[in-house]
């Protein structure tokens, strides 16, 4: 069974990050990654962090920080090797989209690099996230709430 948590279990975050930063091609995605690991309280403050568990096994993880009063940002939408595939992504961003409504963000926004992460970005369009630009290989999202 699979289950989302908002989540403060810094230690199990940390991990899920620290492995989703290690896949070929992402290193982009982890500016100032060593700041947002020493303090994810802090760079999540009025955001929030959730953990995906498959029979309470920490396996995937999407994080909300929070950009202004009405806008926030989905982040670090993980899931490890052995259990893609069965849908958790999906359920991740639900989650993740229902988290940032009820902190009452009214849009969401995030960037992606297709060219690394295909499925994920394909999830993305399925799901109705509007792609507002696109540079230097990394493509701009948004979803109203």
């Amino acid at each position: 069974m699979f289950e989302v948590k908002l989540s403060d279990d810094y230690a199990v975050i940390k991990n899920l990050f620290t492995e989703y930063s290690q896949i070929k091609g992402a290193e982009g995605c982890f500016v100032s990654f060593d700041k947002e690991l020493a303090d994810l309280k802090g760079f999540y403050k009025d955001g929030a962090i959730l953990v995906g568990y498959e029979d309470d096994e920490p396996v995937g993880c999407i994080a909300i920080r929070k950009i202004d009063e009405k806008t926030c940002e989905g982040k670090r939408l993980f899931i490890k090797p052995e259990y893609r595939g069965k849908g958790y992504a999906r359920i991740l961003l639900n989650s993740m989209l229902e988290q940032a409504r009820i902190l009452g963000y009214e849009l969401l926004t995030f960037t992606t690099k297709p060219e690394v992460m295909k499925t994920a970005y394909e999830l993305y369009k399925r799901m109705d996230f509007e792609e507002i630009g696109f540079d230097d290989g990394i493509a701009f999202m948004r979803m109203e709430l």
